[in-house]
């Protein structure tokens, strides 16, 4: 019984959301022919847009690798999955996106090469003010290991990440994520 509800269900959702604004009454055959439409044959459009997506993927793996690439040493081997795995740890006080907000921590947009202590609206503490550093990767991987060790007195509860490839995959994703 579910089965033979399930293309039903399919034919609802698309009338729904067809976006389309009109009589009701013209989108509900309009879906079910749809529903009643060969399956094995997808439409041009279908075919063209998932063309398009599985270039602008391979456009985003390119963007991605030339970005690790420019980081130099072993980030071009840095493993993006994990490095969001491991974000999940920050984004309770950072944000990336450009112009995101700052929380606990500062927006992260754009960190790779800056200052330190530099984003605009954000009081840091004067410990990492006067520290003197650049996010370099060098610099970010000495701090994600042990900022509380790198800067004593700052203001990141961040224990830490020990191991080194998270550490190496979590810079590699920041600068995908945050490339302009």
């Amino acid at each position: 019984m579910l089965r033979s509800l399930v293309p039903l269900a399919g034919a609802l959702i698309i009338a729904a959301c067809g976006g389309e604004t009109g009589d009701t009454a013209d989108a509900a055959p309009a879906a079910h022919n749809e529903a009643a439409a060969p399956a094995a044959e997808p439409s041009a459009t279908a075919s063209s847009t998932a063309t398009a997506m599985a270039h602008s993927d391979d456009d985003d793996d390119d963007d991605a690798e030339a970005i690790l690439a420019a980081l130099g040493g072993d980030y071009a081997n840095a493993d993006l999955t994990n490095g969001a795995r491991q974000f999940r740890r920050c984004q309770s006080c950072h944000t990336l996106n450009e112009g995101g907000r700052h929380t606990v921590g500062p927006n992260l947009h754009g960190v790779i090469g800056r200052a330190a202590a530099s984003a605009e609206g954000f009081n840091y503490s004067p410990q990492l003010t006067g520290a003197g550093l650049t996010w370099d990767v060098e610099t970010l991987d000495a701090w994600i290991e042990n900022p509380r060790a790198m800067v004593p007195g700052n203001r990141m509860s961040f224990v830490g990440l020990r191991e080194a490839h998270d550490r190496r995959d979590v810079i590699g994703y920041l600068a995908v994520e945050t490339a302009d």
